[in-house]
């Protein structure tokens, strides 16, 4: 992998038409580091969050233990660079064969349900293999409200009443119990953990069965940029949040029960930039060889505002307009599809014009994973850059992150 001091030098020496991914290790091994300091239990990567082997394999070196795994891909991607690494298997509905290679072949011996039906496939695959259930841990799911960019309980859990029968029952076959939740990804309400631990403490008084954990899931969320024509979210820093969210766990009375966090988009996305470059500009319009079908798709659906930096071809001599007069551009993606189309605008240098490139901040979240062969465009080009994009000066972009330092 070319290695380069910024994105910037990357783009001038490289002069790519495809879109580039400029990898931060150092930034991914510090937020890891970060979180698992401040977080009072297990630290379980999501690695559907990005499953890259050079991401995973940079969180084994960071100290990450422990995986959040959902399918066979997962499970062969983390044994691939962290043979010792535990595997927490968390989707709550799996094919029958899946659990079997979990269980057999992988060892995992952690494992989320939200359905009795699930209960039936573990138990049968438990027997079959003769496995000591009390060698088990099997996680119940229940349903959360909130608010997020991404609502996970409209989906998956367990209502309260019938988490209690699934922990009532996964207990008389022997298995050891939790309770697991998820509040949904990029949490936009901080009372959002407080509530669910109301939630899992009802089912535990009612449940009447000791708990060998529980987990608390993601939704801990990444800092993006800010529309200034929208009313900035009020949420606090993650230290603010987590030092509230250790409040509600002794207030719950769950400061004694081993935990489990399962992060992902806020310990990755600031690993990774992208340099796009701009197909065409058409009026207040600008078309770039990335969209929604490659790496801008979590940007897109969640409406996530991503910081952006302009880089400028040196090659255009003539320029119209103020380099110092930011205006928001709508962007089209590079698929011949009508709807690759961001819902959130580009705050860009009026100057901008084809041929130019953009360095769009903090995709490492949902970008690589999300990624689709559509049209046959697939970006897949890495470089890795020493210079956070975060200490690289005041992007001009979509809006400024109040917290960058000015370049």
């Amino acid at each position: 992998m070319q290695r380069f001091e910024t994105a910037k030098a990357a783009a001038l020496e490289l002069r790519p038409d495809e879109p580039v991914y400029c990898f931060h290790p150092e930034v991914l091994k510090a937020d890891a580091r970060d979180f698992m300091a401040m977080f009072p239990g297990k630290t379980a990567y999501a690695v559907k969050t990005n499953g890259e082997p050079m991401v995973l394999k940079t969180l084994a070196e960071a100290g990450v233990k422990a995986f959040d795994v959902a399918s066979p891909g997962e499970f062969a991607a983390v044994r691939a660079v962290a043979p010792d690494a535990e595997m927490l298997y968390m989707h709550p509905v799996k094919a029958q064969s899946d659990i079997r290679l979990a269980l057999e072949t992988y060892g995992i011996r952690v494992i989320a349900v939200d359905h009795e039906d699930e209960i039936v496939k573990l138990t049968r695959i438990v027997r079959a293999l003769d496995i000591d259930p009390g060698s088990v841990e099997v996680y119940v799911r229940i349903q959360t409200k909130g608010h997020a960019a991404y609502e996970l309980s409209k989906k998956f859990g367990a209502g309260p009443a019938q988490a209690v029968e699934l922990l009532q029952r996964l207990a008389r076959t022997g298995y050891k119990v939790g309770i697991c939740f998820h509040v949904g990804s990029q949490i936009e309400d901080p009372d959002t953990y407080d509530r669910a631990l109301k939630t899992a403490d009802w089912v535990r008084n009612r449940a009447g069965v000791e708990l060998c954990g529980l987990d608390v899931g993601g939704g801990f969320p990444a800092e993006y940029g800010h529309d200034p024509n929208r009313k900035a979210p009020e949420m606090p820093s993650l230290s603010q949040l987590m030092s509230r969210f250790r409040g509600d766990l002794r207030e719950w009375g769950f400061g004694d029960t081993p935990l489990v966090a399962e992060p992902g988009r806020v310990i990755v996305a600031r690993a990774f930039s992208l340099i796009v470059r701009v197909l065409l500009r058409k009026g207040r319009r600008l078309y770039i060889n990335d969209g929604i079908w490659a790496s801008l798709s979590d940007s897109w659906t969640g409406k996530i505002t991503l910081p952006a930096r302009f880089i400028p071809d040196p090659a255009i001599r003539s320029r119209n307009g103020d380099v110092s007069n930011i205006v928001p551009f709508k962007v089209c993606g590079a698929t011949c599809d009508s709807v690759d189309i961001l819902s959130r605008p580009f705050w860009l240098p009026e100057t901008v014009d084809t041929g130019d490139w953009i360095e769009i901040g903090h995709i490492g979240a949902y970008s690589l994973s999300l990624r689709t062969r559509f049209n046959g465009f697939y970006p897949d080009t890495f470089v890795e850059v020493a210079t956070p994009f975060h200490e690289g000066g005041k992007p001009e972009g979509f809006a400024s992150l109040e917290t960058m330092a000015a370049g």
